[in-house]
């Protein structure tokens, strides 16, 4: 066994976070099933809400990573992860291989690969509102993961992978250091390199939900890849526990979903997939009237996160130049209205004390986010030229 890297073997009372079973921290909980989730796509407004909150409930939701049950990994991942030192059924989610064996409608070539959790319908959303969505917790559903490289696709198509299909690497949450601990309370993920060399890579995780979103307007579902004004797999790191997502409510309700949980990205996701692993998360779902919502941030025409330590604002475009004129752009418009920055001192601002991060560039649509300093600001959030 090389450093760091679990031996599944012996973690056959290992917590795994079945459907149902374990921690529940809201009094709302959705789990993941054919009823629950859409695979490939996102909802609509012609989706029937699988469940409706009030403002300020939250919810515990499941997600089931994609890695492990698309076609080109076999659509099993009882023998798909026991090619990699995961065996029997007691240390694999019920619900992902529930999914993979009885999951109808997804065409691969048409669809994307995530699967979303959802609809959830918020009282009194109306469209021109903002719905924020608040990370309170994220747990690991298991100890391991998949990052994978597909051809056609990634920062690198036609150089990666260097063989025919799809590329799967393994990751396991690093249980070296824990004792007896749960393997829950492991801060690093480690990767074996295939070539067997004694040496695995150790990295931190920081799970987050890749995908966070409200429906589209009309009658078609959103492919699951691209990210937009609806947010979707907009992929930003920076959405761990404790952070915010603010969206523009297209449809009554909201409809919100979540999915493509990670345990681990860097800016960029250069491989295609960074660590995809199941998550429960719990998230708490507030409304800001039209009003309330134009005074605080401007008229946003997409999402906007928010941290203990940041605003960040997103642009998204095929082409990642425009991606980054729009995130500028986006920038100045939430200075102006957040702190009463005239347009020259918030661009000069942001040239000088703002890091602007590539999201990901393997979405068909690019993403670059702005990190936006708080505390570079008053306390009253005043700004005096």
């Amino acid at each position: 066994m090389k450093r760091g890297v679990p031996s599944f073997g012996s973690m056959t009372s290992s917590p795994i976070l079945q459907s149902g079973l374990g921690p529940i921290r809201a009094r709302h909980y959705l789990p993941v099933s054919g009823g629950t989730a859409l695979w490939g796509r996102l909802p609509c407004e012609r989706d029937a809400p699988v469940l409706t909150i009030d403002p300020g409930d939250e919810v515990t939701i499941d997600t089931v990573s994609h890695e492990g049950i698309l076609e080109d990994q076999g659509r099993d991942p009882l023998v798909f992860f026991a090619k990699h030192g995961v065996f029997g059924p007691e240390q694999m989610l019920r619900d992902a291989v529930d999914l993979a064996e009885s999951f109808e409608g997804r065409d691969p070539a048409a669809d994307g690969p995530h699967v979303v959790t959802g609809p959830i319908h918020v009282r009194g959303a109306r469209p021109g509102d903002l719905l924020k969505m608040t990370v309170v917790e994220t747990l690991p559903r298991v100890p391991y993961g998949i990052i994978s490289n597909r051809h056609g696709r990634g920062a690198l198509p036609g150089e990666f992978p260097r063989r025919p299909g799809t590329v799967s690497v393994f990751a396991a949450l690093d249980l070296s250091a824990l004792g007896d601990a749960d393997w829950t309370e492991s801060k690093y993920a480690a990767m074996a390199p295939r070539d067997g060399a004694p040496r695995s890579i150790r990295f931190p995780i920081a799970p987050f939900l890749g995908i966070m979103g409200v429906a589209a307007a009309g009658d078609e579902r959103p492919h699951s890849v691209p990210p937009g004004a609806h947010g979707g797999n907009i992929d930003i790191n920076l959405l761990t526990a404790g952070s915010s997502l603010y969206l523009p409510v297209q449809v009554p309700g909201a409809l919100a979903y979540v999915g493509d949980p990670h345990f681990a990205q860097g800016d960029g996701e250069v491989a295609l997939t960074a660590l995809e692993a199941s998550l429960r998360a719990t998230v708490r779902f507030d409304v800001l009237d039209e009003a309330a919502a134009v005074e605080r941030f401007g008229r946003l025409a997409g999402a906007l996160a928010e941290t203990a330590d940041y605003l960040i604002p997103t642009g998204l475009d095929p082409d990642l130049d425009e991606a980054m004129r729009r995130c500028v752009r986006a920038a100045i418009s939430l200075l102006r209205a957040r702190f009463g920055m005239d347009p020259e001192h918030a661009l000069a601002y942001l040239s000088a004390a703002t890091d602007f991060n590539i999201s990901q560039v393997v979405d068909r649509v690019t993403g670059v986010h702005a990190r936006i300093r708080l505390a570079d600001f008053g306390s009253d959030g005043s700004f005096h030229a």
